[in-house]
């Protein structure tokens, strides 16, 4: 299938050296280019330690390619390079296959003598916490399962590790360049306006999203009109919903106090309870409706409800989604950086009665009408808003229009260390049974390296800031 073959590999980030590595082993001939040349010497480096010196310097290796070198067959792409780009682009009209590493490792794992069932998530908010839920549940089944993919792990890694299950977390990105992916079971959580700079349309972004229905079991949240239009569209042979209400038929969701399985029982009309809500971590709706989702695919998978309920039972939030960092006076201080987009900061705001909001950043072609409809959408549970980042007065114009008594404070770009004053005047806003959230509604790549990076600032501003003798701890209330 690769040996033989010339293959370029565009970006030597973390994918491009795991789909550099697999095409090696697969014997193909190997390019791979980035636009800056330290991350190529990075490969190169890593390689030597991984293959040996002879290996790893029959990798060629280019810096800033605009075209494909003569011979390329197959570029395997980042998942963040746009078609647009010139690279690609160039690729396309040449008649160049241009795929993912997600899509290459669909084809190294249908090529293996057992290949390892995927169960794919995707949407636009809860896919890291759903993913994650879903490798404890297999791993409570006694299952050789890995969560990979957009959660961290390459999934040709996971393929080539040997594991039997792939809890596999999938980008729009990733979708868009896998076009032959087809998993066992998979869910779309949710859709809501989000890399619309990538995509261009939410038309194209929503088509990327449901390239996860077309396996063998289709999962969705039913709630979201249009997610539900999606799964009735899905060529599935078996579809199934997931409600925060009382599922029917056919469906997961909530009866009374209980996560219940309508779906994957024998008796459907019964149902089969997995887990007591209050078990259910992290607590509120978002949390419970991502279990839900965990619970589908791992139900379609043949996993009984007991290890569903273990699983879920034993399952710690990750980092930087809805984590607690401290209480101060009578305020919790959370940390939910992972709030990337208006969607995930509603949400998030949702599960508090009083909040100060801590927001901004990339708002990575959001509309105004999205930002509109998320301060609509928690007016009433503002106590006031702390404002940072590129488009921070993107959100400031439209708290003045919709909840103009709000206090807002906007840090500028010439404040010393603006998370730091930001907090610092959270802080002053807040109350007792306030919570302080950092749900920025925005990507972080304008002030930050990542989210995470994001969230550990965050986390060490209010530490400093709250603890004994600290600049903040007089304002204890």
């Amino acid at each position: 299938m690769l040996a033989g073959r010339h293959v370029l590999v565009a970006g030597a980030g973390v994918t491009g050296r795991s789909a550099t590595r697999a095409l090696l082993a697969a014997g193909a001939q190997v390019t791979v280019t980035d636009g800056a040349a330290e991350r190529l010497d990075g490969l190169r480096d890593q390689l030597r330690a991984d293959l040996g010196g002879e290996r790893a310097e029959a990798v060629a290796l280019r810096v800033g390619l605009t075209e494909p070198p003569a011979g390329v067959d197959l570029v395997v792409t980042s998942p963040g390079w746009r078609p647009s780009s010139p690279l690609l682009a160039a690729a396309s009209a040449r008649g160049v296959e241009v795929i993912g590493e997600v899509e290459l490792a669909w084809r190294i794992s249908a090529a293996l003598p057992e290949p390892p069932r995927w169960l794919a998530v995707t949407g636009t908010n809860g896919k890291t916490t759903t993913v994650s839920m879903l490798e404890s549940i297999l791993r409570a089944a006694g299952l050789d399962a890995v969560a990979c993919g957009n959660v961290g792990l390459p999934v040709v890694d996971a393929v080539l590790a040997g594991h039997r299950v792939l809890a596999v977390e999938l980008s729009s990105f990733q979708l868009y360049w896998s076009p032959s992916v087809a998993p066992a079971a998979g869910v779309l959580l949710n859709v809501a306006e989000d890399h619309l700079d990538w995509h261009g349309t939410m038309a194209d972004y929503v088509a990327a999203k449901a390239r996860v229905l077309t396996g063998e079991v289709a999962v969705a949240g039913v709630d979201d009109p249009l997610v539900a239009d999606l799964l009735a569209a899905a060529p599935a042979a078996r579809r199934v919903g997931v409600t925060l209400g009382e599922p029917g038929p056919g469906q997961l969701g909530v009866a009374g106090d209980v996560l219940l399985d309508r779906a994957f029982t024998a008796d459907p009309a019964q149902g089969e309870a997995l887990i007591p809500v209050e078990r259910v971590r992290p607590a509120g709706p978002p949390g419970v409706f991502d279990a839900l989702a965990a619970a589908a695919l791992a139900r379609a998978a043949g996993v009984p409800s007991a290890a569903v309920r273990d699983g879920l039972a034993a399952f710690q939030p990750v980092a930087h989604r809805a984590e607690l960092v401290a209480e101060h006076a009578g305020v919790r201080y959370v940390n939910d950086s992972k709030a990337t987009n208006p969607h995930a900061a509603a949400a998030s705001l949702a599960g508090y009665a009083s909040a100060v909001w801590l927001a901004g950043g990339d708002l990575k072609g959001a509309s105004q009408d999205a930002i509109d409809e998320l301060v609509l959408s928690v007016a009433d549970r503002l106590r006031g808003v702390v404002l940072l980042g590129k488009d921070r007065n993107v959100i400031a114009a439209a708290l003045a229009r919709h909840a103009p008594n709000v206090p807002v404070r906007v840090v500028e770009p010439g404040d010393d260390e603006p998370m730091t004053t930001a907090v610092r005047a959270a802080l002053a806003m807040a109350r007792p049974g306030d919570v302080v959230l950092l749900a920025p509604a925005a990507a972080s790549w304008d002030m930050f390296t990542d989210y995470p990076h994001r969230g550990r600032v965050f986390t060490q501003a209010v530490h400093e800031l709250t603890r004994p003798g600290g600049p903040g701890h007089s304002q204890a209330r």
